[in-house]
């Protein structure tokens, strides 16, 4: 970790952001992180409460003189999504995050940053500890697990906030203001399998998937990045096709909510097919690297011999397997009719999980949509194309989507305060991600919500950046628009 962070401006915020590095902060994982906002409102001598959803409030009040300003609720989450190359040795639960200045950035070595949503979450602290800003009254509202499901905003109960004006803080782009989101739903599907033999004079090949970029399931998607499950399940359909290969083990992504950006497995094969079969493997995925060379130019491929398993997956499963993955929607669905450039519907095929105590495999599917029927005959598709295949599936962790306001009363007044410090008006978006706006304003009807942040890259990936001139930006803009708020 450089230093070098601890000097930058505003110097607060980023003094607040290297703290919350140093706390260990995966999704369901956020005691300590917790622990340490709550604390720090308690020595600010603020009201700070915890409510039973694991949301951290602190309440401020308004400076002089702002008394009469609409009471404003920033909102950031506190959990971050726990990605890392495969040769980077670190633990989520326990380590830092080894956060350090690459010329306009700062990131995090072999490991996702955190800036999303911890950027956010400093402003709000940085707003909570400062002396010398005009504001009326303030609330912070610090939600739990939200890259998982939202299971803090869903928790946050009716009545416990006391503000009307919403500042979520959990965009990625400066210079841009969100009015609106997708819904989501998982889709979770599961083969059972029977294990059998492998057969006589049979070699194993470890088959990996590695190099792909990744990143965030929602902002990412329309990148038309690789797939690792989707390009790993290609080169089986050819192998178990022309020579018969066995799949023992698969282990394809991890998060549902981060495009796959490795697969790893185990095949077998009879002895006298291996060079074949390796050829075959070669040429297809020579053919996959051609397909992706403008957006995974350094996507790999390792094939070599490993120890030969004690045991494959029954074949008709195998099969059904692979015939369900080759055809399984993901990516960019459909483009939105209303916003040029929006996703309306998407899906993530994120995770395919082999788990032999129980002889399961688990396939996660993450479903995004801005129009809800949209997202379920989505859903349909999936559930149509497995159970064809003999899986089961369920779905889980729907949450709505957020619907555009466009005579918001903050959206006028930011767009005026930007205009005045800034000399243009911003960009007025909605975003094909899950924002907590959507819920949130589920359980409180009356507030007018704006979403806004710096601009952070590769979000939900090891390669994600927040760049640092736009951290200031942000904060300016943060402060005026305080000053800037509508009285009661």
């Amino acid at each position: 970790m450089s230093n070098k962070i601890l000097t930058l401006e505003p110097n607060l915020l980023w003094e607040i952001f290297y703290r919350l590095t140093r706390v260990p902060r995966p999704s369901n994982h956020e005691d300590r992180i917790q622990e340490l906002v709550y604390s720090f409102g308690k020595k600010l001598d603020l009201e700070t409460i915890k409510d039973e959803a694991g949301n951290i409030i602190i309440r401020k009040p308004a400076t002089p003189g702002m008394e009469n300003k609409k009471g404003v609720i920033l909102q950031s989450h506190l959990d971050m999504v726990p990605q890392k190359n495969s040769d980077k040795e670190h633990d989520f639960q326990n380590d830092p995050i080894e956060a350090y200045v690459d010329g306009d950035w700062v990131t995090a070595s072999g490991t996702t940053l955190g800036a999303d949503n911890g950027i956010g979450a400093a402003a709000a602290m940085a707003v909570l500890a400062s002396d010398d800003l005009k504001h009326g009254p303030v609330e912070a509202l610090f939600t739990a697990t939200e890259e998982t499901g939202m299971d803090g905003a869903e928790g946050l109960k009716p009545g416990i906030l006391q503000g009307e004006i919403l500042l979520n803080m959990d965009s990625e782009d400066e210079g841009e203001l969100y009015v609106g989101c997708a819904g989501g739903e998982d889709a979770n599907i599961r083969f059972s399998y029977n294990e059998e033999a492998v057969p006589a004079n049979s070699v194993a090949l470890k088959l990996n998937i590695t190099g792909l970029k990744g990143g965030h399931s929602g902002m990412d998607i329309i990148l038309q990045r690789g797939n690792a499950n989707k390009v790993f399940f290609r080169l089986l359909n050819e192998a178990q096709k022309k020579y018969g290969a066995c799949l023992a083990e698969i282990d394809g992504g991890s998060l549902r909510n981060a495009i796959p950006r490795e697969a790893f497995g185990v095949l077998t094969v009879e002895k006298q097919k291996v060079d074949v079969l390796r050829k075959t493997i070669e040429l297809e995925f020579q053919l996959i690297k051609n397909e992706l060379a403008a957006t995974e130019p350094d996507v790999k491929l390792i094939l070599e011999e490993t120890e030969v398993p004690q045991a494959v997956i029954d074949s008709t499963t195998q099969l059904n397997l692979t015939k369900g993955i080759m055809a399984c929607p993901n990516g960019v669905i459909r483009m939105s009719d209303s916003m040029s450039g929006l996703t309306e519907t998407s899906s993530n095929l994120a995770s395919v999980k082999l788990n032999p105590v129980d002889k399961t495999i688990s396939i996660a599917c993450l479903m995004r949509s801005s129009v809800d029927s949209a997202k379920v005959e989505l859903g349909n598709r999936i559930e149509a194309i497995f159970s064809l295949a003999g899986a089961k599936v369920e779905f889980s962790g729907a949450y709505p989507g957020w619907k555009p306001n466009m005579e918001s009363p903050i959206l006028k007044t930011m767009q005026a305060v930007y205009n005045e410090n800034y000399g243009k008006i911003p960009q007025i978006k909605a975003i094909h991600a899950g924002l907590e706006c959507g819920i949130l304003g589920g359980i409180y009807p009356h507030w007018d919500m704006i979403s806004f942040g710096p601009t952070i890259r590769f979000p939900h990936s090891p390669d994600e950046k927040v760049n640092i001139a736009t951290v200031k930006k942000f904060w300016d803009f943060l402060v005026k628009t305080l000053e800037s708020i509508p009285e009661n």
